[in-house]
């Protein structure tokens, strides 16, 4: 995902993405633990995602 894909959106929209991208990310750290996770990049990816629409978040509150 990259910035400029969401930096257009409305703040509904992004804090809907956020909601998902953090269960995405609890699924996520849920598998690694229980060692069922293969490709643990996945969790740096989502990590940054879930950035991303936290600053597109307060760029859009701050207009």
């Amino acid at each position: 995902m990259k910035y400029s894909s969401i930096q257009d959106k409305s703040v509904e929209e992004l804090t809907a993405m956020l909601k998902e991208k953090k269960l995405e990310l609890f699924g996520l750290k849920a598998k690694q633990k229980t060692m069922q996770l293969t490709n643990t990049s996945e969790l740096k990816v989502a990590k940054k995602d879930i950035a991303r629409i936290q600053t597109a978040i307060t760029a859009n509150a701050s207009k």
